[in-house]
């Protein structure tokens, strides 16, 4: 009996360890399938082909879709995930199919390359039916995002040459018939293997473009300029967003108008592959140092004559279009009677989408030593042209250094020097200019506070000060004890402040009235005392009758009281309140001299 149980339970284990085994090696396989929305369709509607695969691939050819057009595709969306510590991921290549005939048709094979090897996917019958009368396209949410949403990598060349420039522009393209509310990016490429520089911008520019020969909106996300650093095959890792849309819905709200449902998807303009070739052997100088691109080259320098001990700057100088920054300058050869101090590297670059533009030099400090006449040999400078595919090189003219006035070499290296021996140092007097020998200097003085004008300015400044604060004060006092005037003031400015904001209103109809309602009540409140409650066409007509106000005018201060209230129910034009507010100011004008 135990007997039994035993071989029982090694016979479960022994199957556990046969499924796991099996499950490891499903886990690591690679899949490229075809799934279909649907094997049978009418020829009014529409059919879906998602060639899905396990494994990021490249090379991907789809079929020729004999039988049917091609409406939308390819659109690409790629799914990873961590679950329990173990990754999947998903890309798929989505086409939208339209039957252009009844019959039987075959969904033949597609192929990519994952991994270097070449995978295909397994061929699937269709059935096109005659038109059927409520056609279905199975098309959800998520259909509908990746059939009108593309992130795309538009690369300038794909086979440069090496440390040639080229250019990465994404762009996302966005159909008419769906609205973009965020993204943000999951994803940065790296650029391994190129020297790269993003371009920056300040904000997203949407523009009107094609897509596939269909009309979309895009917008430009990112943009990068490259100089490849390796020749042979090099991958552009995919830029990857998450975008947040909204997509139509066959639904309609009350008032007969599409609802849009909210999504979102994950995007990726893929991996692109570029051919770098490598820069041709044949014809290639001895100095080339990699400079490729198109350039102009020059040596001079700030003085051709000088004294001894006096210095000069040589400028080894390289402008034009190309990797300035990725090259280095060639170094000229100076006579040993000439100090040489390490040069100062300058550049004035700029990096635009296509690449580097403007100049870079080596400055070398040069001090000559003797009197004599030394020559610096021209420098050749060479560069690939990688339009015209060939090597070109650049030489320097000579140029001479005339040192007048200094010691002579003993060395008797040079011939300016030999024929100089026989003759005097000439002493100029001017080796020590740089001493002042006069420096005007002047005798320090004594000026004390204590005593001086400025003392007895802050001692009696205070005592002068008294009676100009007084008279402040009792002017202050005074202002304040005018109560009613206070308030008439205050309510005469609120008025003035709103006539102001009626007046940056003219235009919009609501504003600019309720500003001039506000502007007249509270010009009445300063003026007659009268509460917010007492307000009446009628008492303000007689108030201000009683005021000995003219009838026009208070007729014409009634009938702005009532534009403002009519002015909620009618259309008023620009120019009615333009005239309404001269009125209003020419209005409280007249009353004013009378209240």
């Amino acid at each position: 009996m135990i007997r039994k149980k035993l071989t029982y339970y090694l016979a479960v284990l022994f199957v556990i360890l046969i499924a796991e085994l099996s499950w490891a090696q499903d886990k690591d396989a690679v899949t490229f399938e075809v799934e279909l929305s649907k094997n049978t369709l009418g020829i009014n509607e529409r059919l879906r082909v998602d060639f899905v695969m396990n494994k990021d691939g490249d090379n991907f050819t789809p079929p020729d879709f004999q039988g049917f057009r091609v409406l939308m595709g390819p659109s690409q969306s790629i799914s990873s995930s961590w679950i329990n510590g173990v990754r999947t991921y998903s890309k798929t290549y989505s086409y939208t199919l339209a039957p252009t005939a009844r019959g039987s048709f075959k969904i033949k094979q597609a192929s990519i390359t994952i991994d270097g090897k070449v995978y295909k996917s397994l061929a699937k019958n269709v059935t096109v039916t005659a038109a059927v009368d409520k056609p279905s396209d199975q098309m959800s949410v998520d259909n509908i995002a990746a059939e009108n949403l593309h992130l795309v990598a538009e690369v300038s060349k794909i086979n440069p040459y090496l440390n040639e420039a080229i250019s990465v522009v994404y762009k996302l393209y966005v159909s008419p018939t769906i609205n973009v509310r965020d993204f943000r990016p999951l994803d940065n490429p790296t650029y391994n293997n190129f020297w790269s520089q993003d371009m920056p911008f300040t904000k997203y520019n949407v523009q009107n473009g094609t897509y596939q020969g269909k009309s979309y909106r895009y917008v430009v996300l990112k943009r990068v300029v490259l100089y490849p650093q390796k020749s042979g095959e090099l991958s552009i890792e995919p830029l990857s967003l998450d975008v947040s849309l909204e997509v139509p819905t066959n639904r309609r709200d009350f008032f007969g108008g599409r609802v849009y449902s909210q999504a979102n998807k994950t995007v990726s303009a893929g991996k692109r592959v570029i051919q770098v070739k490598p820069l041709p052997l044949e014809g290639r100088p001895a100095n080339f140092t990699g400079a490729v691109g198109d350039f102009q080259f020059n040596v001079k320098t700030t003085k051709s004559s000088l004294n001894a001990s006096e210095s000069l700057q040589a400028i080894v100088e390289v402008k034009g279009k190309g990797n300035l920054k990725l090259f280095q300058l060639p170094e000229p050869s100076v006579p040993s009677s000439l100090e040489v101090y390490d040069p100062e590297f300058k550049e004035d670059v700029k990096t635009s989408i296509s690449g580097m533009q403007g100049k870079v030099s080596d400055n070398y400090t040069i001090v000559p030593s003797f009197r004599g006449k030394y020559p610096i040999p021209g420098i050749s400078f060479s560069y690939f042209d990688p339009k015209a595919e060939t090597y070109k090189t650049i030489t320097s003219e000579e140029i001479t250094i005339n040192v007048l006035e200094g010691p002579l070499n003993n060395s008797g290296s040079s011939s300016e020097v030999a024929s100089a021996t026989k003759k005097t140092i000439v002493s100029t007097g001017d080796q020590f200019r740089f001493i002042k020998l006069k420096p005007g200097l002047s005798t320090i003085g004594t000026n004390y506070f204590f005593g001086s004008t400025r003392f007895y300015l802050w001692l009696f400044s205070p005592i002068l000060l008294i009676p100009l604060a007084m008279f402040f004060v009792r002017k202050r006092e005074t202002i304040a004890s005018d109560v009613v005037g206070n308030k008439i003031k205050k309510a005469n400015k609120l008025a003035r402040k709103y006539l102001s904001e009626s007046k940056k209103a003219l235009g919009e109809k609501e504003s600019f009235y309720i500003a001039l309602e506000k502007a007249l009540h509270n010009y009445l409140k300063a003026k007659l005392k009268l509460e917010t409650t007492d307000f009446s066409k009628d008492k303000i007509s007689s108030l201000l009758i009683e005021r000995e106000i003219g009838k026009a005018t208070v007729d014409a201060f009634v009938n702005l009281l009532k534009n403002c209230e009519m002015a909620r129910y009618s259309p008023f034009s620009d120019v009615q309140m333009q005239q309404d507010y001269e009125k209003a100011s020419e209005t409280i004008s007249q009353m004013d001299k009378k209240l």
